[in-house]
């Protein structure tokens, strides 16, 4: 039942007409998705995270991402892999249950429809998370969304 409250699709970051990254998130992370150059050799890719940063390069070259992201992240539990011809980016969320409008501090926010939408996936999540005996898959709000981390006393954080 959880999965299908799983992220269906993934937002895109476009920046002057080229996707920069696709990005998903759950109650505990945040998860970016970069499409690898082609005839670059794997091993010369990198990635850096700190608590409120995040960078992604080639060795040799200047960063190909380098920005504060939108919240801080734990460090110790983040972490990032090569996929084909993907770099995956797994960033743990500090506060469990937090909406991310976007990774990155400022840039490619998702529109308030779009946030809304998200924040009522992630508190079904919850719901889900708290109570996994009962199918919230088909649940609908009416009106405003409550906040997941903070509804009803706070999320537990593991």
């Amino acid at each position: 039942m959880a999965e299908k409250l799983a992220p269906e699709t993934r937002h895109s970051f476009v920046h002057n007409g080229q996707k920069v990254f696709e990005w998903d998130q759950t109650l505990e992370e945040l998860n970016i998705y970069i499409t690898l150059p082609e005839n670059v050799p794997k091993k010369l890719f990198y990635c850096k995270i700190e608590s409120k940063r995040l960078e992604v390069g080639i060795k040799g070259n200047p960063p190909y991402l380098n920005h504060d992201l939108m919240s801080p992240v734990k460090t110790d539990c983040s972490f990032w892999t090569l996929e084909d011809d993907i770099l995956h980016v797994t960033l743990q969320k500090r506060d469990k249950g937090q909406t991310w409008s976007s990774p990155i501090m400022g840039q490619g926010q998702l529109d308030p429809y779009a946030s809304d939408l998200e924040q009522k996936r992630l508190m079904l999540q919850r719901f889900q998370e708290e109570n996994p005996g009962f199918d919230f898959s088909q649940a609908q709000f009416s009106g405003n969304c409550p906040d997941p981390r903070t509804f009803m006393g706070g999320i537990g954080s593991t």
